[in-house]
């Protein structure tokens, strides 16, 4: 494995769990408020973080690179409302979009076939975590200060499956 490439795919791990400590760290905000619905979402995108970097861990190995696991910095302390936290939960997804993407270009500048078909997984699933997190924001605008409307869209969260 490319040096360089090992060394981004070991970077994406890092982000990667440090998106899942983001999103734990969100969760745990939500909890706190009695917000068990939106609580129960953010735990599910922290779960799902963790597979993102545990298929990358897999890849890296199974091509006989060294993985090399780097400290995860802390989520924030302080968070917002609903919306403003799911608002950061979008930057958030796009900045790990723009990361994939990345790492995509340097695989196929590298001629690194087997990683830039493992990474093709990421590129459609970074699609579908920006459009989910984009419709909670959207949601939430729309519910504003509507503490019914909060409550009602707390319980839908909570319904998603895992």
């Amino acid at each position: 494995m490319d040096t360089k490439v090992q060394s981004a795919l070991n970077e994406q791990i890092r982000a990667e769990l440090h998106s899942a400590y983001l999103y734990l760290g969100m969760s745990a905000h939500f909890s706190e408020q009695n917000f068990d619905g939106f609580a129960h979402w953010m735990k599910l995108q922290a779960d799902e973080e963790v597979e993102h970097a545990m298929k990358l861990y897999a890849h890296v190995l199974r091509c006989g690179g060294h993985v090399e696991l780097k400290a995860v910095e802390a989520p924030p302390k302080k968070l917002g409302s609903p919306l403003s936290v799911f608002q950061a939960a979008l930057a958030h997804e796009k900045k790990i979009t723009g990361m994939i993407h990345k790492l995509f270009d340097l695989a196929r500048e590298k001629d690194d076939y087997a990683t830039e078909l493992e990474l093709q997984w990421f590129v459609n699933e970074q699609v579908e975590e920006e459009e989910n997190a984009g419709r909670a924001v959207e949601q939430l605008k729309m519910a504003g200060d509507s503490t019914a409307a909060l409550l009602m869209l707390d319980h839908r969260f909570g319904e998603r499956g895992g």
